[in-house]
């Protein structure tokens, strides 16, 4: 399992002392059927690299492995939101400092390959310098009840409309008479005329194969209806359960906080700054200046599930909230267009609620 060879390349790399003599650092690319786990020195030496199972007993031994190189000062993590959720807690569980890491750029794969072991050895590095240093969420409170219901609900949306333009499309092909007679009708309208159809036995007959497929897409639509409004429900309990002061600002409602407590996690004390926070919602404005040129840009990055929940709150802000509308006309009049003044009061928005995201979420409940 364990083989020991030389660094994989003889780059150079800027070491920050976040392991002190006797320490090792990790890092691990996660895959859905295995893990591989390097592991580096104090003075960025590559020691050994191995593949484990991705099995709550491969994760241990993982753990054990890189232990026995001597005191696991952090481990590197790829993937902590998807196929590393697993390691990422058991790491935490046993007081391990967990960094979540991207994957090389496509510069740096170009030049050095691609494979696991690279892969693994280049987390690993990552932590090292000091270009990785995101802790990853805990996953393990009341906000991934959130999100894991959010993820739910939101297929179902999804679904919901594929059946929706289905159906649409289905009567717009549909043989006369009944072509005729569901044309014209609302999406509400048409559901229910749909769905009290009565096809007989012969499918080999268009007219009845149709109203069996007009059946089934409307009563599918209405089964979704139901599973989304029960979502809601509960979302709306735990949302309220878990923060009700951000619920209680202007344009915020269960959707819009429940996305932005997912976003933040049940461990928001990971983030540093309002700026943090900003960025992880791609509400931060990219610098991008250059000699005298002093500008910013729009941040397409961050998490853009939260950046439309944020989007979402300006929106009814700016036509409800007397100090947003009034800030919107100042900012209008010294030249800013409304993109901009949008993106202004996104920032700002991340500046006010993060403090009630942490209380929230620091406030036993």
């Amino acid at each position: 399992m364990t083989d020991h060879i030389g660094p994989i390349s003889t780059a150079r790399f800027d070491v920050v002392q976040l392991a002190g003599p006797g320490q090792v650092l990790g890092g691990v690319d996660t895959h859905l059927a295995t893990h591989t786990a390097a592991c580096v020195d104090h003075l960025g030496r590559l020691l050994a690299h191995a593949q484990f199972p991705a099995t709550t007993t491969g994760e241990k031994q993982l753990l054990a492995w890189l232990c026995d190189f001597g005191d696991l000062a952090a481990v590197g993590v790829e993937g902590t939101g998807s196929y590393g959720a697993g390691l990422a807690r058991l790491l935490t569980a046993e007081r391990v400092r967990v960094v979540e890491v991207s994957r090389p750029n496509r510069q740096t794969r170009r030049r050095r390959g691609k494979s696991d072991p690279i892969d693994a050895e280049a987390a690993a590095r990552a932590v090292q310098a000091g270009t990785a240093t995101s802790t990853p969420k805990t996953r393990t409170g009341i906000v991934e009840s959130i999100r894991a219901l959010r993820t739910a609900r939101s297929g179902a949306i999804k679904a919901r409309t594929a059946a929706t333009n289905t159906l649409k499309h289905l009567v717009i092909t549909a043989p006369e008479p009944l072509r005729g007679q569901l044309s014209g009708l609302t999406t509400d309208q048409l559901i229910k005329h749909a769905a009290a159809l009565r096809p007989t036995g012969d499918l080999t007959d268009p007219i009845q194969a149709t109203k069996t497929a007009l059946r089934r897409l409307a009563r599918r639509y209405q089964h979704l209806t139901e599973e989304i409004t029960d979502a809601d429900t509960q979302l709306r309990a735990l949302t309220t359960q878990t923060a009700p002061a951000l619920l209680d600002r202007c344009g915020v409602g269960p959707e819009t906080a429940g996305q932005l407590l997912a976003t933040a996690g049940d461990n928001p004390d990971r983030l540093h700054s309002n700026r943090a926070f900003a960025a992880l919602c791609g509400a931060s404005p990219v610098p991008i200046a250059s000699g005298r040129t002093h500008r910013v840009r729009l941040n397409r990055g961050g998490d853009r599930a939260a950046n439309a929940a944020l989007y979402t709150i300006a929106l009814v802000r700016m036509r409800c909230h007397e100090p947003t509308r009034a800030y919107v006309q100042r900012r209008r009049a010294e030249g800013k267009t409304t993109k901009e003044i949008i993106r202004c009061i996104k920032r700002n928005l991340c500046r006010e609620l993060l403090p009630l995201i942490k209380q929230a979420l620091t406030t036993p409940t």
